[in-house]
Parts: C-alpha cells; structure tokens; sequence
C-alpha cells in the first residue's frame, strides 16, 4: 500500500508562486513515475506535469509549461511541483499520483497512474 500526501497549496494573487509536495510512504517510489492532476468543480481530472523515475525525463500540460516545475527527490521519496506566474485558471485541488508501471518514462494518461493523494486545494485571486 502506497499513502500519498500532498501540501503546500492555498491562497495567491496572479503572478504569485506556489510550491507544492508530494510525501510518499508505504513503498519506495524511486523506480516509478510521478505526477501531478487538477481538478475543478465539475471537469475531469486533467494532467499538469510527471517525471521519469530519476528525473531524468519530464513533461507538462501546455497550459503550464514554462511556468511549472516538476522534480522529485527519491531519497526523501518526495516529488515537488514549483508553481510560477499562477493564474486565476490555475485554480484547482492538485493531486500527486504514482504510475502503474517502472516509470522508464513521464506518463500523461490518467489511466498510468494507480494511487492518489487527497488533494491540496490552490486558488489564484485576480
């Protein structure tokens, strides 16, 4: 059994950053991939950003590349997503995940991934 926890989400004016966590236990994650959803009220889960096992390999949602950062720490067992020039839109519970399989490569699709976090809540003020 894997827990997820995630942290660090809350309140900021647009342009405000934001870092989130990731903590793991139950199992070692560093042969995995990870990632990091959002959802809104009423939409589906939609991918924002996941990296390879080593962190050798990454890849985001359009609508925040260039802006986030997604990095991990395998020996904390801990991933990290930096949240940079946040916008109103940006707003959403953001949730960790682990892949399904060895994580040889970032995974976008929300069926690679098996455990969840609860989910920490981000909201960007105008």
């Amino acid at each position: 059994q894997v827990q997820l926890v995630e942290s660090g989400g809350g309140w900021v004016q647009a342009g405000g950053s934001l870092r989130l966590s990731c903590a793991a236990s139950g199992r070692a994650l560093n042969i995995y991939s990870m990632g990091w959803f959002r959802q809104t009220p009423g939409k589906e889960r939609e991918f924002v950003a996941s990296i390879n096992w080593n962190g050798a390999s990454t890849s985001y949602a359009d609508s925040v590349k260039s802006r986030f950062t997604i990095s991990r720490d395998n020996a904390k067992n801990t991933v990290f997503l930096e949240m940079n020039s946040l916008k109103p839109e940006d707003t959403a519970v953001y949730y960790c995940t682990k892949s399904r399989e060895y994580g040889s490569t970032p995974y976008r699709a929300i069926e690679d991934f098996d455990y969840w976090g609860q989910g920490t809540q981000v909201i960007v003020s105008s």
